[in-house]
């Protein structure tokens, strides 16, 4: 039944709501914005991996009783 999940006239039919949805004038401002914002994203989760995540903080609970 379902042999392949995306085929080419569904990403056709994607992009002409896309088209009349935004007009064909806001797409290319809309995909920069949304390549900006990916490449942001991108650069702060390669960040957080290089610094590694921070220890929690220690518990407010004494332990030691």
């Amino acid at each position: 039944m379902f042999r392949n999940a995306l085929e080419p006239w569904h990403v056709l039919v994607v992009v002409l709501v896309m088209v009349v949805l935004f007009g064909s004038k806001k797409l290319p401002d809309t995909a920069r914005a949304l390549g900006k914002s990916l490449r942001i994203l991108k650069s702060e989760t390669k960040a957080l991996k290089e610094d590694g995540i921070p220890d929690p903080a220690p518990s407010a609970v004494d332990s030691t009783r």
